[in-house]
């Protein structure tokens, strides 16, 4: 009899029933919440008289409309200050856990939840957010929902939903140094496309991903959205557990050792069965950037820029690029490392390393360093990383989403390149006309000295 897929063993340990349709209800063990999909999701709770199942299995956080700069002077736009006040209104009301914009443990939401142990193995997790595949990384089965389902978590504690087929990512061999897990998913998103993962949920796994860090496999599982799977997943193992120690809401004591028994089960059994599989060589992989308005559209650093066709056209337009030309022959306006994918300590530790007593290009209009979190600025000024990207000419910013997807004050001005550590490059995603260009941190530092991507492993 074949074994069951870590997937399957996730969905089958949170089956509440199944109907004749072939939809399942599942059990919600954690809801993230954040100030730009939850005030419906509040208000049809108040319309209806109705109180959150559990009020402590959800945890609140702000951090897409919040600025990163000159906070003490509050929230200059009306709309997001008007986001930030209904969310802290709504937490009060409900009882909801909240972290606030003061609170030095505020930071993207995606970042909090692991940071915390809000996030633990074996859950399953929703947030009105696409990108709630993060946590993934963790052995959870983790994945965004919309605003309507955000009120159905609240209220129930389950949600609806049709199962996924299971698809197994195997990267094995080793990764070149300073090629990294920004490198490995993009490689992965440019061979299956943006619609590859349609169906499915994805499982990361092989030499590669073993050797990851927690951190490097949060940026992998981050974008299986951006493959078109609903979510991403990798087994728990050392690493994993390890991770969890300490972490404030972590399971203690006694509780601790009967978690750490049922995560240590979290993986795939070996006779497991997957609907597709796909297998690389990490060798293989290079420093990737993206040159298109997708994150399917990526190119080795040494690669020429694809030629015109109908397929291309649009892109190559509006990405301002010309065919056969290299990446490298185009000036960067800004540069932007932070965002859920990739603004962990060792994010900001690994870009340091490259802009270490160095400057910015003088044709550089923006560097900027956000953090994913106070605790992770914390961190980071505790060793002085803060110090080596203010020296090199970076501007150093409070956490937050930031220029990931421009509903702060921080986007591109039309036409603007930027070289961006974030998950999405579609048009006007940084900002109205803005070109984006996705890269990891280190080349993205590379290129913030050079004012032009180049091979971050010919600098070093």
């Amino acid at each position: 009899m074949a074994g069951k897929t870590l997937y399957d063993k996730l969905w089958d340990a949170h089956l509440v029933r199944s109907d004749e349709n072939g939809s399942d209800l599942l059990y919600i063990d954690r809801q993230l919440i954040h100030e730009v999909t939850s005030p419906q999701a509040f208000a049809g709770l108040r319309m209806n008289h109705r109180l959150p199942r559990r009020a402590g299995a959800n945890l609140a956080v702000a951090d897409h409309n919040i600025p990163t700069k000159d906070r003490e002077k509050g929230i200059e736009d009306p709309v997001s200050a008007l986001q930030i006040q209904t969310l802290g209104d709504n937490c009060d009301e409900f009882k909801i856990p909240y972290i606030p914009m003061e609170d030095a443990r505020q930071g993207i939401v995606h970042v909090v939840g692991p940071e915390q142990g809000a996030t633990l193995p074996g859950m399953t997790i929703v947030c009105g957010d696409s990108h709630t595949a993060t946590h993934g990384a963790l052995g959870a089965l983790a994945f965004g929902i919309g605003t309507s389902e955000v009120e159905h978590v609240l209220a129930t504690q389950c949600l609806v939903q049709k199962k996924m087929k299971n698809m197994l990512i195997q990267v094995d061999g080793k990764l070149e140094k300073w090629v990294t897990a920004k490198d490995v998913v993009l490689t992965i998103i440019a061979k299956i496309g943006t619609a590859g993962g349609t169906g499915y949920t994805i499982e990361f796994a092989g030499q590669v991903i073993s050797a990851m860090s927690i951190e490097e496999r949060m940026t992998v599982c981050n974008m299986a959205i951006e493959a078109g799977a609903r979510a991403g997943l990798i087994a728990v193992d050392q690493k994993t557990i390890d991770y969890m120690k300490d972490k404030p809401f972590a399971p203690k004591n006694e509780d601790w050792k009967l978690a750490e028994s049922y995560w240590n089960t979290l993986t795939s059994d070996t006779s497991a069965s997957f609907d597709k599989k796909i297998i690389l060589n990490g060798s293989d992989i290079q420093p990737q950037v993206t040159w298109g308005t997708s994150p399917e559209l990526s190119l080795n650093i040494h690669d020429k820029i694809p030629r015109k066709n109908p397929e291309y056209l649009n892109a190559l337009t509006y990405m301002g690029l010309n065919e056969s030309t290299s990446i490298s022959d185009y000036l960067l306006d800004k540069i932007f490392i932070g965002s859920c994918t990739n603004s962990r300590i060792e994010d900001l530790r690994d870009a340091a390393q490259i802009v270490k007593g160095k400057k910015v290009a003088s044709t550089i209009k923006l560097a900027m360093v956000v953090p994913g979190s106070g605790l992770v600025k914390k961190q980071a000024e505790a060793e002085g990383l803060d110090r080596v990207f203010k020296d090199a000419g970076f501007e150093w910013r409070d956490p937050g989403c930031s220029m990931c997807l421009a509903m702060n004050a921080d986007r591109l001005a039309p036409g603007e390149r930027c070289a961006s550590t974030s998950n999405r490059n579609f048009e006007g995603r940084q900002g109205q006309g803005g070109r984006t260009h996705l890269v990891s941190p280190v080349m993205a530092a590379a290129a913030a000295i050079n004012g032009y991507f180049v091979d971050v492993r010919e600098i070093v």
